[in-house]
């Protein structure tokens, strides 16, 4: 084993080295990017390299550096270097007495997501997080990056300036900036156009049915609304980069430009194209809350390991209510639609038993080990952040509003925390964000904080509806089954039970995920019928349960209970008063008009 070693302080340069950067794509089919590091300047004995481990405004450790393969390293005289490799994701080189170095090495790339890299015969696309080493101590140094293409009609996308007489050379003032700014490289279409007299550009990968005017007309609407609500736009341009493909779905959030990912043919469906909308809100408005309005522990990057923070409800969460209101305040949609998004999000997490046990402000701290790392027991003891921080955020606006007549909103408490910690990106600690959101409520809000973001307590959402006039209704089904518990998926001809829900009565039971259902009352079922024969029963029947347990037969006893409700609405009341219908107009807007009680 390996012993790490700690350079003394002495030995490190004092004057920071010319970092450059060359990205080949040789092969493209091979799915691998050839990369060479120079560094010139060097003034140490030895010369440490690091990758980092995960990227910013994506919480889990992945581990690029387990993609890159035949690291070597030289002089300028191209004189073989001894290197040892001293953890997973850090190398170190002897250096003595040289001041350039090269290093050469390749990463595999097979990953089509908006936090990976992806290279194959008809582009590149690649994070800075999961490609480029960085230099412990000089991570504020400048850094070039040339782009050499497989073929002379690939073109190079980022937003990162370009050098002056350099083709595809590329500058980033630091190491941030470089893992900030993706790259696409090919035969993308670009669309370009201006909003607020500054220059944009949607970059198209990929074949779809997406009428591209009209999505740059909503994106436009998209971006105007936005910096209406802070205030003007903190960028000089701005880079979307879309992949088009079978069934992805994502964003990621940069300064100056987001990557999305969407299934090429989900444009046509109003109800897909208003998430596609929802999707390009939301990473829009992250370039002002996580890119610059951020939490203190993400104040300044750790690249090395997990970063925790209680406010991730506040960074994802907070978007995510607001990328259902921004299409409506931007007239893409009306509030129908509207209501329709935050329906659907109740009906989520009130069919979600983890809600009983895992607090908001958990969820958050716990996004590196459970959010992203789901296991059969996931909805049982946990929530996400996203969609609980959604409706905490509404709670909160709808709070606000009531309390001063529309006067005051989440929207103010946006501008405040934009006012105070964006322009200068200094980090806001959980106490902070508590007192503007006070400040802005004008009342104290520890109870609301303890029940609903650091407690498990029910959101009470007809309590906070009801001066808007609206209320959350369950959809009553008289054909509804009775209770089982289970979740079942048909896979390879069999019923695998996928999901056993903490205290039902498959549950108790003892039936587990991944048992195979085979049998009720000794009649086959399948994953298709399930619903159909637990109809024929009634709450409180007992039937026979046969599966195979870890290959084993085995035949269980179950009682059924009362059914539950498996869709919420958000309706309005009968007979709303004027203040209500004032309210609910001054919240969302004109088109509520539309709705009826």
């Amino acid at each position: 084993m390996t012993e790490a070693t700690t350079i003394p302080p002495s030995t490190m340069p004092r004057i920071a080295p010319d970092v450059y950067y060359q990205v080949a794509m040789y092969e493209p089919e091979s799915h691998l990017f050839d990369v060479m590091l120079k560094v010139r300047g060097w003034r140490a004995s030895v010369l440490d390299l690091k990758m980092p481990v995960w990227t910013p405004g994506s919480y889990l450790v992945r581990e690029y550096a387990k993609h890159l393969q035949e690291f070597s390293a030289e002089d300028a005289n191209e004189i073989a270097l001894p290197w040892r490799k001293l953890s997973k994701n850090h190398w170190q080189i002897e250096t003595p007495e040289l001041s350039e170095i090269i290093v050469r090495y390749r990463i595999y790339a097979n990953e089509l997501s908006v936090r990976t890299n992806h290279l194959d015969s008809t582009h590149g696309y690649f994070n800075g997080a999961a490609l480029f080493f960085y230099i412990p101590g000089f991570e504020k140094s400048p850094i070039s990056i040339q782009i050499i293409p497989p073929k002379p009609e690939w073109r190079v996308t980022t937003s990162l300036p370009s050098k002056s007489g350099r083709p595809h050379t590329f500058t980033a003032p630091d190491f941030d900036t470089l893992v900030d700014s993706p790259f696409e490289i090919g035969t993308h279409q670009s669309y370009y156009f201006e909003v607020e007299h500054k220059p944009h550009e949607l970059a198209i990968w990929g074949q779809g049915n997406l009428q591209a005017e009209r999505l740059i007309s909503d994106i436009e609407k998209i971006i105007e609304t936005e910096s209406r609500l802070f205030g003007g736009l903190p960028y000089d341009r701005y880079l979307f980069i879309l992949h088009l493909s079978s069934q992805g779905y994502g964003g990621l959030e940069h300064k100056n430009s987001c990557s999305l990912n969407y299934p090429r043919f989900g444009f046509r469906n109003p109800e897909k194209y208003n998430r596609f909308i929802q999707l390009v809100a939301h990473e829009f408005f992250h370039l002002w809350n996580v890119k610059r309005i951020r939490p203190k522990p993400l104040e300044v990057f750790n690249y090395e390991g997990e970063t925790y923070t209680s406010s991730l409800w506040f960074c994802e969460g907070t978007t995510s209510y607001y990328d259902i209101l921004l299409p409506l305040w931007a007239g893409i949609y009306d509030a129908k639609v509207a209501l329709q998004g935050l329906s659907k999000d109740i009906t989520r997490l009130q069919t979600l038993p983890g809600r009983r046990y895992q607090p908001l402000s958990e969820s958050s701290w716990d996004a590196w080990i459970k959010l992203y790392r789901r296991d059969a027991n996931s909805d049982n003891s946990q929530i996400s952040y996203y969609l609980k921080g959604e409706l905490v955020s509404l709670l909160l606006d709808l709070r606000i509003r009531a309390n001063s007549s529309n006067e005051r909103s989440l929207d103010q408490v946006m501008q405040q925390m934009w006012q105070r910690f964006g322009p200068q990106e200094i980090g806001f600690t959980d106490e902070e964000l508590k007192e503007i959101i006070e400040s802005v409520a004008e009342e104290d809000l520890t109870d609301f904080f303890n029940d609903y973001i650091h407690g498990t307590a029910e959101l009470p959402l007809d309590e906070y509806l009801q001066p808007f006039g609206l209320k959350v209704q369950p959809v009553e089904n008289n054909d509804a089954a009775p209770f089982l518990g289970l979740t079942v998926k048909a896979e390879n001809g069999r019923a695998m039970i996928k999901f056993v829900e903490i205290g039902s009565p498959a549950q108790r039971a003892g039936i587990d995920a991944e048992d195979e259902l085979l049998a009720i009352d000794g009649m086959r079922v399948t994953a298709e019928d399930l619903g159909d024969r637990l109809k024929d029963y009634q709450t409180g029947s007992k039937i026979q349960i046969t599966v195979f347990h870890q290959e084993q037969l085995r035949t269980v006893e179950a009682v059924l209970t009362q059914p539950r409700p498996t869709t919420y609405n958000i309706v309005p009341i009968q007979n709303p008063t004027a203040t209500q219908q004032n309210n609910l107009k001054g919240w969302l807007g004109s088109s509520v008009t539309q709705l009826k009680g």
